[in-house]
């Protein structure tokens, strides 16, 4: 979509009133929105929620109705009322589904004395009008308990607003350390807050297996859990001997998955599911060895595993078997058009002695074992395209020829993505020198156990999706980017909170606002407000990214 808006400095803002021109000084801690909209026009006055208040629109309407009670969710924790529907007498906030054109998931807010409207061509772009709605409120509109002594007012202004990107991702590895859904859906709720719309769900690694499969049960009985080295650096852990006790994990039932897929649906958020294969199999293949090469035994790893060894048999016609049997579940539980089949990282070594695979290689006439991954994938994606899902994997899925309709993750930067892109498959782009949030904040002494790589907050910021030498019709292939969160040094959702935050708003900001509208200082300011944000909330955010510790 074409941006024609002109972005207004926020702290003095000069407007035309009817014939008359007239200055305005605006309070910046109540116009401090992020990711920053492509147009904000502050006017005279203020609209001031309270009790009286009421939300109007079309109560018959579904989604409407679920965008009000959001709403009225976080208010009720802050203010501790909630608005009543298309109520009788006092001011009102109204949500609109139009046909103006203002871009997909797009919306155009409108506050006056006398009422709030906010208009949108989808549900989307409405429920991130509320959401902006929520940060043109004091900070404490997002405490998690009932506040006091809180005026809630809302400037007058008119704000339009629509993302650059339509796949604006944040990712969570559950495999490393397992996270009960209250923890997930806290963090579904990070990215509401945010703007972001996809949520990338790593199911399944080496360390453990997190999803249930009715059809395959030993995959979590066996797969979810391992040996505790809870306390030992996780580079420096031994890796599990044969009858060590395994209490340490735990997976989600099918109902559970179901229950978080719900609880983002309704803040519009889609997740991708991540099953891991051929490489970083080795939950899997503790439950089921007779899939791997050697035929095992095998045990989840507690900690670091590398170089990763361990893969599904690629000669084997059981391990497809096994794999489009879990797709069918997965597919089954995810509505979402893509399924991540990972693909990273899988190292050949099993496949170069095992006579199974090497017969597969013959058979199908490939050059090596490179082709025979590239086997695996297309195989892989002919299954999963059969039940009208997308493949998408990261950027290793390349080497060796890429399924045609495969979209691709690139994380080792910028340059497998771009050739994705030039060969005409869609591209997310992941690089890690930019959007790894396992990397620490700042200087090592001033940040808890962690990798030894530094990602701070400006380097997220300075976050530029589009490669160069694109041609301008090739563009459309890239959806847009995504942050990833491993969490191997990450074993609790205090130190989830204290990655996460402030780096998510950087993000946001990165995949939502037009490059051209970008500004670091700018971005700093609003985020002095953003931080009253936070502490509201009561996330442990790292506050190196403000100079002090």
């Amino acid at each position: 979509m074409k941006k024609t808006y002109l972005l207004i400095p926020l702290l003095f803002i000069t407007l035309m009133s009817c014939s008359t021109m007239k200055e305005i000084k605006v309070n910046q801690s109540q116009i401090a929105i992020i990711p920053k909209p492509v147009s904000v026009v502050a006017h005279e006055g203020q609209f001031i929620l309270d009790k009286n208040t009421s939300l109007e629109f079309n109560a018959s309407d579904k989604e409407l109705l679920n965008i009000s009670e959001y709403f009225n969710l976080i208010l009720m924790k802050s203010a501790g009322f909630q608005l009543p529907i298309n109520g009788n007498g006092g001011n009102k906030i109204v949500l609109k589904l139009v046909s103006e054109k203002l871009g997909k998931e797009g919306y155009e807010l409108n506050v006056t004395d006398d009422e709030v409207v906010i208009k949108g061509n989808d549900y989307p772009g409405i429920f991130y009008g509320v959401e902006t709605l929520l940060q043109l409120l004091p900070p404490e509109i997002y405490s998690k308990t009932k506040v006091s002594g809180i005026r809630w007012t809302i400037p007058a202004a008119t704000i339009k607003d629509a993302p650059k990107y339509q796949w604006r991702g944040m990712h969570l590895d559950v495999s490393r350390h397992f996270f009960k859904t209250d923890v997930v859906k806290r963090y579904i709720d990070y990215l509401a807050y945010h703007k972001l719309n996809v949520f990338h769900w790593h199911l399944t690694d080496d360390q453990g297996w997190r999803i249930e499969i009715k059809k395959y049960p030993k995959l979590t009985e066996i797969g979810g859990f391992r040996v505790d080295r809870s306390g030992i650096n996780w580079n420096e852990r031994e890796l599990p001997k044969q009858g060590e006790k395994t209490p340490y994990g735990g997976f989600y039932t099918q109902d559970e998955i179901k229950d978080v897929i719900d609880y983002a649906a309704k803040r519009y958020i889609t997740i991708v599911p991540e099953i891991e294969m051929p490489g970083h199999a080795l939950a899997a293949l503790a439950a089921y060895p007779e899939l791997s090469c050697t035929g095992g035994p095998f045990m989840v790893a507690g900690g670091q595993y590398w170089p990763i060894t361990h893969i599904f048999c690629a000669g084997n016609d059981d391990t497809f078997t096994l794999l489009e049997n879990v797709l069918d579940e997965v597919i089954a539980l995810f509505p979402g058009k893509y399924i991540h089949i990972g693909g990273d990282e899988a190292a050949k070594d099993e496949w170069q002695k095992c006579p199974k695979c090497q017969a597969r290689i013959k058979a199908e006439g490939l050059k090596d074992e490179v082709e025979l991954q590239s086997y695996f994938t297309k195989r892989i994606e002919k299954f999963i395209a059969s039940k009208g899902k997308t493949l998408i994997g990261w950027d290793e899925i390349i080497e060796g020829g890429l399924p045609e309709r495969a979209a691709v993750m690139s994380w080792r930067g910028m340059e497998g993505g771009a050739h994705a892109m030039k060969e005409g498959h869609d591209v997310v782009m992941s690089p890690y020198q930019f959007v790894y949030f396992d990397y620490l904040q700042g200087d090592k002494e001033n940040e808890p156990e962690g990798p030894r790589a530094v990602l701070p907050l400006e380097k997220v910021y300075s976050f530029e999706l589009m490669p160069e030498g694109i041609d301008k019709d090739l563009q459309k292939h890239l959806l847009g980017g995504q942050a990833n969160l491993w969490t191997e040094f990450i074993p609790t959702e205090e130190r989830i909170e204290y990655m996460l935050f402030p780096r998510i708003a950087a993000l946001s900001e990165s995949v939502w606002t037009e490059s051209s509208q970008k500004d670091y200082n700018d971005f700093m300011k609003r985020m002095d407000i953003q931080r009253k944000r936070y502490d509201a909330l009561k996330v442990d955010y790292a506050k190196t990214a403000w100079g002090y510790k």
